[in-house]
């Protein structure tokens, strides 16, 4: 069982009998009234986002997530084609599948494809990804004291802000939770 008081995104849950992942959470506590937590939930077989709002302290029978590595391929257009690192195995996920990772995957990129009884339910991105800058105008000096910075664009089409030394060809390491740049790792040659 799980209570509200260990949610986090990404866990998965059953309510009423069908399982749903964490979206977003958010604990309310107003005046005189007892303490609720709001969810955000998707249906992990439907695909579907719904609210709900539950009192503090509720509990729901957890489901068990099985991560299996897996490398990104390549995408037709419709679908993003992974392959199991230890059967070699190829699977195709959809968009709804995939979802927030797709800003953020590279071919060849390692990932773990999360299973809900034999149903990818999710992509785990880890922390950071290092991705190449496809794209960025040239750095301004002169109006800023410090911390001046412009938008990129990463070979995946996701923008990023980076500071005004980072140009196209850089490889740079991108934290997936929040979409920010953190360093740069390599220079363009």
């Amino acid at each position: 069982m799980i209570s509200t008081g260990d949610l986090k995104k990404g866990v998965v849950i059953e309510v009423d009998g069908t399982q749903y992942q964490v979206v977003d959470w958010e604990h309310i506590k107003v005046g005189r009234g007892s303490a609720q937590v709001r969810l955000k939930l998707r249906d992990i077989r439907a695909g579907h986002q719904m609210e709900r709002t539950f009192q503090a302290g509720t509990k729901w029978p957890r489901v068990r997530i099985e991560s299996v590595a897996m490398q990104y391929l390549y995408s037709d257009g419709d679908f993003y084609y992974f392959m199991n690192t230890a059967t070699f195995e190829q699977i195709p996920l959809s968009e709804r599948v995939v979802g927030g990772a797709l800003p953020f995957l590279a071919e060849n990129q390692g990932v773990e494809v999360l299973f809900a009884a034999d149903d990818p339910i999710g992509v785990d991105l880890p922390a950071a990804v290092s991705l190449r800058v496809a794209k960025s105008e040239p750095g301004i000096r002169g109006d800023t004291a410090s911390g001046a910075t412009k938008p990129a664009t990463l070979s995946t089409g996701h923008t990023v802000t980076v500071p005004l030394f980072i140009g196209p060809g850089d490889l740079i390491k991108v934290d997936t939770r929040t979409g920010q740049y953190l360093e740069r790792v390599e220079a363009a040659s």
